[in-house]
C-alpha cells in the first residue's frame, strides 16, 4: 500500500515539475515578446503600367502631378472636383481617351514627340502656339472647358510630364517613334459616308466597350470610364479634332478596337469612314465662336464639320464626304494638297 502511494506521489511530483517548466518558457517568452520593437511595416506602391512606376521613381512632385492630370483628369481638375475653380474640364475624359497608352502609342496621338515641335506654327489660330496654346485648345474642345493660365500648377506639371516623357526610352517597352506621331492616313473611299453601315460597324465592334448609347462604360468604384463616351453630355465637343470625319477614321482604323494597331488593324478603311461617320452625326456640345476658326480658310481641313469655309461646297459634304472633288478643287485653284 506504501508503494503504492510513493509511486504515485513520484507521478504528481513529475507533473508539477513539468508544470512548472512549463510556465517559465511562457513567461520568458511573454517578457521577451514584449520587449521587442514592433515591427515597421514599409507600404509597397502597386503600379498599373511600367510609365506609371517610372513616373513615381522620378520622385519629381510636378512630373507626378502632370501624370495624374494625364490619366485621372477628370478625377483633378473635371466636373466633379470639389473646388469649383479647379474644374477645367468640362466632361468626364481623360486626356488618355485619346492620347493612348499614357500618350506614347504610335499613330495613338502620342505626346512623346510632340513638346519638341513647340513653338509651331498653328493653323487654327493662323499664329505661331506653344504648347501651353495646344494644351488649352484640348482643354476647350476634346474636354469641352476652359483655358488655364500658362503660369498656373496644373499647366506646368502638363509641361513637365511631357517633357519627360519625351526624353523617357523604357526597356522592353514600345513608345512612338518621331516618325509614328500623330495619326496615320487611311485611302479615303471616293463617296460620301454610309450612316447605315456605320451603324452595323458600330453594332459589331464598339458597342461592347462604348454601349449601344454610346456613353461609355462607367467604373463606380473609381469614378473613371473605362472606355469613354462617344456623344452626348460627356463627349468631346464640336469644335474637337476628333468631330472631324477624316480625324476619326484615322485614329479609328489604327487603334479600334481597343488593342489593335497600326501593324494589325481589324477594320477596313471603309468601315473606318463609315463609323467614324456614324458617330460624329451624333449629338455633343456645341463649342460657341467657331466662325473664328482658322482666320486663313486656305488652313481649314476640309473635313471641319462647321462653316465658314473658302468653296462652296455644302457643309452636309464637308462632314460625309467624298473629299476627293475638294481636294482637286484646292490642289486646281489654289495649289494646295489637301489631306484631311
Amino acid at each position: 500500500m506504501q508503494a503504492a502511494i510513493r509511486k504515485l506521489a513520484k507521478a504528481i511530483l513529475g507533473i508539477f515539475l513539468a508544470y512548472i517548466a512549463i510556465l517559465v518558457v511562457v513567461i520568458i517568452w511573454l517578457y521577451r515578446f514584449q520587449n521587442q520593437a514592433a515591427p515597421t511595416y514599409i507600404p509597397i506602391q502597386e503600379f498599373t503600367t511600367v510609365i506609371e512606376e517610372a513616373v513615381y521613381k522620378t520622385e519629381n512632385e510636378q512630373i507626378k502631378l502632370g501624370y495624374q492630370l494625364l490619366v485621372n483628369t477628370s478625377l483633378t481638375i473635371g466636373p466633379h472636383v470639389a473646388d469649383t475653380t479647379m474644374r477645367y474640364s468640362g466632361n468626364s475624359l481623360e486626356c488618355i481617351s485619346c492620347h493612348l497608352n499614357e500618350g506614347t502609342k504610335a499613330f495613338g496621338m502620342p505626346l512623346n514627340t510632340v513638346v519638341g515641335r513647340f513653338p509651331q506654327y498653328r493653323g487654327r489660330e493662323d499664329k505661331i502656339g506653344t504648347i501651353e496654346d495646344r494644351i488649352n485648345g484640348c482643354l476647350s474642345r476634346s474636354m469641352n472647358g476652359r483655358p488655364m493660365e500658362t503660369t498656373q500648377r496644373e499647366m506646368q506639371a502638363f509641361v513637365a510630364y511631357l517633357s519627360w516623357l519625351e526624353r523617357y526610352k523604357p526597356e522592353g517597352v514600345s513608345v512612338a517613334s518621331p516618325l509614328e506621331d500623330g495619326l496615320k492616313e487611311i485611302e479615303l473611299p471616293n463617296r460620301q459616308a454610309n450612316l447605315t453601315a456605320g451603324a452595323l460597324v458600330y453594332e459589331q465592334q464598339c458597342v461592347v466597350c462604348h454601349q449601344k448609347d454610346g456613353q461609355g462604360t462607367f467604373d463606380n468604384v473609381n469614378g473613371l470610364y473605362f472606355y469613354p463616351p462617344l456623344w452626348g453630355a460627356q463627349a468631346y465637343n464640336s469644335g474637337a479634332g476628333m468631330s472631324r470625319l477624316i480625324t476619326a477614321a484615322q485614329f479609328i482604323k489604327y487603334n479600334m478596337p481597343f488593342g489593335v494597331s497600326h501593324e494589325n488593324p481589324i477594320l477596313t478603311d471603309e468601315e473606318a469612314y463609315d463609323v467614324a461617320a456614324y458617330v460624329n452625326q451624333k449629338n455633343r456640345p456645341i463649342k460657341s465662336d467657331l466662325a473664328a476658326d482658322f482666320p486663313n480658310r486656305l488652313k481649314k481641313p476640309l473635313s471641319s464639320p462647321y462653316p465658314p469655309f473658302l468653296d462652296s461646297f455644302p457643309l452636309e459634304q464637308h462632314q460625309l464626304g467624298p473629299f476627293q472633288p475638294m481636294i482637286e478643287h484646292y490642289l486646281k485653284e489654289y495649289r494646295v494638297i489637301k489631306t484631311k
